[in-house]
Parts: C-alpha cells; sequence; structure tokens
C-alpha cells in the first residue's frame, strides 16, 4: 500500500491524544444535538395512534453511538453547511438506522431481546407496534429530507431522498439483509461477506457520509474522496463488528453476542481468524485517512474517526 506524505500525517494526528480527545467531545456534542431534533420531531401524540409514537420515540431516543448522524455533520462540515440543515440530514439517517435496528430484533429476523442495554421495541411494546415503529421512522426520515428547512434547493432535497432510498432498499441495507437471511449465507467467502456488508451495513454509512457533501454541492473530486473514505470506514466498522461479536458480551456491547457463530454464519473472524480480521481493519481506517488528503486538516476528526472505529469496544 502506497502511502503519501499527507495521509501518514493525517495517520498521526489521529492517534494524537489532542485530537482524539476533540473527537470524544464531537461525538458527545453531535449525539446530544441529534437527540434534542429527534425529540422535536417526534413529539408525543395523544389519542390510539400515540403508542405507536411512543414505540418509534422509545427506539429512536434510547442513545447508541449516534456514528452516522456525526459522519453526516462532520463532512458538512467540510464543505461549510449551515448545521441545522446537517443536522436535519442526520436524525433522518438515524431514523433510518433506527428503524433497521427494530426490524431486525423482531423475532421473524434475528430474535432478540436486548437492544442499545434495554428490551428490544417489541418487547418494550409487542411485535405489531414494533413494526408499526419502524414503517413509522422509516417513512418520516424521508418527511424530513424533504423539508425546506433542510436544503432551499429542490434538487439538493431530491439528491437526499434519492441516496438515502438507494442506501436503505434492496440495492443497499434490505437487499444486505435478505442476504443475511438466505440459505448460502453460511458458505459465503471473503468477497461474498464483503459484498453482504457493503449493502448490510456499509451502505448506510456511505450515505451518511456523502449527504454531507450533497448538502454542500461538492465537486466530482470531492465526492469520490468522501465516497471511498466511506467504504472504507463501513468496511472496518463491519469486521470490527464481527470482532466484538467474538470477543465480548452482552453487557458491554448492549446486545447479544456470539450469534453468528451459533448459527454457523461465515464472518470476518471465521475467514481472517482473529489477527487477521485485526489486521485487515486497522489497514481499512489507514487507507480511509488518506482518502481525505484533498481536505486537509479541516478532514482531521475524520480521520481520527477512522482509528476510533477500529478502536472501539461496544
Amino acid at each position: 500500500m502506497v502511502r503519501t506524505a499527507a495521509s501518514a500525517q493525517k495517520i498521526s494526528t489521529s492517534n494524537d491524544t489532542a485530537t482524539n480527545d476533540r473527537l470524544k467531545i464531537e461525538l458527545a456534542r453531535a449525539a446530544e444535538a441529534v437527540s434534542l431534533r429527534l425529540d422535536q420531531l417526534l413529539p408525543v401524540v395523544s389519542g390510539p395512534e400515540g403508542r405507536v409514537v411512543e414505540a418509534m420515540r422509545y427506539a429512536s431516543l434510547n442513545g447508541g453511538k449516534r456514528l452516522r448522524p456525526f459522519l453526516t455533520i462532520a463532512n458538512a462540515r467540510l464543505f461549510d453547511v449551515p448545521e441545522q440543515q446537517a443536522l436535519n440530514a442526520a436524525a433522518a439517517i438515524e431514523m433510518i438506522h433506527c428503524y433497521s435496528l427494530v426490524h431486525d430484533d423482531l423475532p421473524a429476523m434475528d430474535d432478540s431481546d436486548l437492544r442499545r442495554g434495554r428490551p428490544t421495541a417489541h418487547k418494550a411494546f409487542d411485535e405489531a407496534v414494533a413494526i408499526l415503529a419502524g414503517d413509522g421512522l422509516l417513512t418520516e426520515a424521508f418527511a424530513v429530507l424533504s423539508d425546506p428547512a433542510t436544503h432551499p434547493d429542490p434538487a439538493v432535497r431530491v439528491a437526499l431522498v434519492s441516496g438515502l432510498a438507494a442506501a436503505s432498499g434492496a440495492a443497499g441495507m434490505v437487499g444486505g439483509q435478505m442476504i443475511d437471511m438466505s440459505p448460502d449465507r453460511a458458505d459465503l467467502d471473503l468477497d461474498g461477506i464483503k459484498r453482504l456488508q457493503a449493502l448490510k451495513t456499509g451502505a448506510l454509512i456511505c450515505f451518511s457520509c456523502e449527504a454531507g457533501a450533497i448538502l454542500g454541492r461538492a465537486n466530482r473530486e470531492e465526492q469520490a474522496a468522501v465516497r471511498s473514505y466511506a467504504q472504507d470506514l463501513g468496511l472496518a466498522f463491519q469486521i470490527v463488528d464481527d470482532l466484538l461479536d467474538a470477543e465480548s458480551s452482552p453487557e458491554v456491547l448492549g446486545k447479544p453476542t456470539g450469534q453468528d457463530e451459533a448459527l454457523g454464519k461465515a464472518t470476518f473472524v471465521a475467514l481472517l481468524g482473529m489477527e487477521g480480521a485485526r489486521r485487515e481493519a486497522a489497514d481499512l481506517a489507514t487507507r480511509a485517512a488518506s482518502r481525505l488528503d484533498i481536505f486537509g486538516e479541516k478532514a482531521d476528526l475524520l480521520c481520527a474517526t477512522a482509528r476510533f472505529v477500529v478502536n472501539r469496544r461496544s
């Protein structure tokens, strides 16, 4: 792998204590801002329909890393996008992520009882309400992106809606989940696992980054750099997820562990081994940082984020 002096400097910067401390502050600040915006976008409703809104709020206001919205906000800053616009797009993306978790946890899918350290939505409410809550979050996300408050230019809003639809649907997250549930899942080779995760996990992470570039009307070179960074980051994120699933505990992760192994599913850890998976994730983080050379110091936090993703413990 060829590494430029600029990318080497970025990697060094991402490991710098001051930059990492700043990243922790910015992650916490973004999480708080997104939670507040979600609270505003999903107000409590009275009447019989209030039950589903309560479940939507339960699923989306209960914390989590908020990594995807942070990526939207951080990438938007590369292009000096107004904060409120970035925050609206970030909240919409988090709605999609939370909807996917609600549906993934259902008995018909992963059949999980724990999410983010709390009972899953179908346990806290019931299966019917959980399905409707996921549907509600999915639909509301597009309402937020299509609102002029997200961007005054209709063409930008259309690009956001189109991009999120592609990342969320059969060509993205839904398609990846279908592959994950297929009978062939246990026999996937490394390329097959990469494709699965590029759809199931990577597509929404990619759009989280690209949304900032869309809001900022980035040029083609800038869009390509952001996309390449996001693709490497998304794959590194999933490899680390596989590592954590193999070596962590439900108490630490706030969700069940060891399910893929128990079901005999092929994973990065199964195919590469623990150390091989760690090396692959680290290489991807290094490469992700190098993708952002064209942005100079403005990309320091995003480079630090790549290291954060591979060093995380939950």
